[in-house]
């Protein structure tokens, strides 16, 4: 029977992921998401459901599209088996539970927001702006991230995790504007943050802030002197991180709290 729900997960991960890669192209370019169906994104033709199946039709097709036989971007591919493995391994984690709800609707978004940003240097507001209220709402049942007081405790410190979120951006993007005299940080970041905080409360978030530069220097580096790239998206290291201190933010904490004598 374990067996069996593992393998609905899984399926159930590898459609979200399709439908998470039709948001990731038509997200950024105003289209809506829910007509027309699947199509070519080359050759424009609709593709019928035997040729949109999730993971297997990408292997079947040999990554291209079976009218124009021009190639399908991988990230098609990766995106429907990264969201597939991902819900499987949380349902490991939470198995069916609100907790397990939570975490694959935040991943998920997280996915969406780190392919959008580093194929267009946009981050959706159809995503954070929602992500965030869902952060709000499900702050009085998300144990994890807000373990202690009364529903209404756990609304207001969910609150002041979206608040104290995109507060620490904005300021340092208003910072980095006055010294650079040049925008230093987007929007979408400081929303994108907003929204962790929703999910994982303020302290966790300041560690996300504090954090992410690091992941992002060398990345940075990188294009600046070899691609002679100034720019890279900072989107994806928010997300990065807020993944990864929702789900380990608790014993990272606590580890800080030992090693410092907090």
């Amino acid at each position: 029977m374990e067996q069996m729900h593992a393998a609905f997960v899984f399926m159930f991960g590898a459609i979200v992921g399709s439908f998470l890669n039709v948001c990731i192209h038509r997200m950024p370019r105003e289209l809506s998401i829910v007509w027309p169906g699947s199509y070519c994104p080359k050759c424009k033709i609709p593709i019928p459901w035997y040729e949109n199946i999730p993971i297997l039709s990408y292997l079947i097709l040999g990554g291209k599209c079976f009218r124009c036989k021009r190639p399908i971007s991988f990230r098609y591919f990766f995106v429907e088996l990264l969201t597939a493995v991902s819900w499987l391994l949380i349902w490991r984690m939470y198995g069916l539970s609100p907790e397990f709800a939570i975490a694959v609707v935040f991943v998920s978004a997280m996915i969406v927001v780190t392919l959008t940003d580093l194929e267009t240097g946009l981050i959706p507001d159809l995503i954070t702006i929602p992500g965030m209220l869902f952060g709000l709402v499900v702050s009085v049942v998300n144990a994890d991230a807000f373990p202690e007081g009364l529903w209404y405790h756990k609304l207001f410190a969910s609150a002041i995790g979206l608040a104290g979120g995109g507060a620490v951006l904005m300021l340092t993007g208003w910072f980095g504007n006055l010294v650079f005299r040049k925008e230093s940080m987007g929007g979408g970041d400081i929303k994108l943050l907003a929204m962790t905080g929703a999910f994982i409360g303020i302290e966790k978030t300041l560690l996300v802030f504090m954090f992410s530069p690091f992941i992002a220097l060398p990345f940075a580096i990188f294009y600046r002197f070899v691609k002679r790239q100034e720019t890279i998206p900072y989107g994806p290291f928010l997300a990065l991180m807020s993944v990864v201190f929702f789900f380990k933010g608790t014993e990272i904490l606590n580890f800080l709290s030992t090693l410092y004598g907090v």
